[in-house]
């Protein structure tokens, strides 16, 4: 959700005022749908331990990784990768993912999102 005006050279998002959303990985929060000159979206996304392995056949998302606790991993075609704050994966479409452990992340997410591109085996 943007809150700057149409003609202004950029946009505006506050997370803290956008709506949390329940998703395969915990709950989002997605800034910049609304925008249709920006080719992506933006999510701000709170990782629970009943995160699900899913993939996507279009999406390509990235993630930075903002808090976790020592144990936290992504899991990535079946591999454990640990992580840390300050780490940033790629995600290519078709990765099955999910993320192990309560984590704080910003996800990149390129084309805007898609919740019918979220697939599971």
């Amino acid at each position: 959700m943007s809150h700057s005006p149409a003609q202004a050279g950029f946009e505006f998002a506050d997370f803290n005022t956008i709506p949390g959303v329940p998703c395969p990985c915990g709950t989002a929060r997605r800034a910049f749908a609304d925008v249709a000159d920006f080719p992506g979206t933006i999510h701000l996304t709170t990782i629970s331990t009943e995160a699900q392995t899913h993939y996507h056949k279009r999406l390509t998302e990235t993630y930075v990784i903002l808090e976790c606790g020592p144990e936290a991993a992504l899991e990535l075609d079946g591999k454990r990768v640990a992580v840390q704050p300050g780490v940033s994966v790629m995600i290519r479409p078709g990765t099955r993912h999910r993320a192990v452990g309560e984590m704080q992340v910003l996800i990149v997410c390129l084309p805007k999102f898609d919740p019918a591109d979220e697939w599971f085996d």
